[in-house]
């Protein structure tokens, strides 16, 4: 299915919020810390409610949460939310139960981790239209660091910096791409980091487009920190 999106035609587009981490390095429930008055959770529900590139959104997340990111999200005023679902034991599993649940008809399926609350609208764009045209999508930004790969210890090697990016989310596939390559993946029991992995198992390619140093994932206490700041820098409660 096409819909009318500004002057170009997009497929409809689902997106998939994984959120069922266990939120250990933060010492508590990450989803459900208040950023400037709304919750990580609401935030990044409300980024994919507010774009005009996705038409759906489903949430994968531990079984006893789902009565109340549900709620949050009616509270919210989230009207795209498709359903709620139980993803998995690991984050391949968690998005494979979250493209399971998205609508046959989506074309496109962008899939999003739920503690980057700070994704613009400008970025989920920017990933779905170029997997409309390439088929896999998503963002990136530049190691800026010197990186050396190290064993015991003792530096092996330099890599070469320029060739070496930091994955973000949302990344965006065709539909089909990403059900079959997420099976694949859980199929052999491989415990990938990011949803890229699964379609390189299938050869297929991944373009990257430029992603946000302020498309932060929460992972620890001096993460919450940076997103305070940059949302009082960006003037958003």
């Amino acid at each position: 299915m096409f819909k009318k999106n500004k002057a170009r035609e997009t497929p409809y587009c689902a997106a998939v919020l994984v959120a069922g981490g266990s939120s250990s390095r933060m010492g508590e429930d990450k989803l459900l810390m208040q950023l400037r008055g709304r919750s990580v959770i609401e935030r990044s529900l409300l980024a994919f409610e507010e774009s005009e590139y996705i038409d759906e959104i489903v949430v994968a997340t531990r079984s006893g949460k789902i009565p109340l990111i549900a709620n949050i999200a009616r509270e919210a005023g989230v009207q795209k939310l498709k359903c709620v679902v139980t993803g998995g034991e690991s984050r391949t599993a968690s998005s494979l139960a979250g493209v399971e649940a998205c609508s046959p008809h989506a074309g496109l399926i962008a899939i999003h981790d739920a503690a980057r609350p700070l994704v613009t609208r400008e970025l989920i764009a920017a990933a779905v239209a170029a997997a409309q045209e390439r088929g896999a999508a998503a963002p990136a930004v530049h190691v800026k660091d010197t990186v050396r790969q190290a064993r015991g210890g003792r530096v092996l090697r330099t890599l070469e910096r320029d060739e070496l990016f930091l994955m973000q989310t949302p990344q965006v596939f065709r539909a089909g791409l990403i059900r079959s390559a997420l099976a694949e993946a859980v199929r052999l029991g491989l415990q990938l980091t990011d949803d890229c992995a699964a379609v390189m198992l299938l050869d297929a390619e991944v373009f990257l487009v430029e992603g946000s140093e302020e498309n932060l994932k929460l992972t620890t206490p001096a993460d919450v920190y940076a997103a305070e700041a940059i949302l009082e820098k960006r003037g958003e409660v």
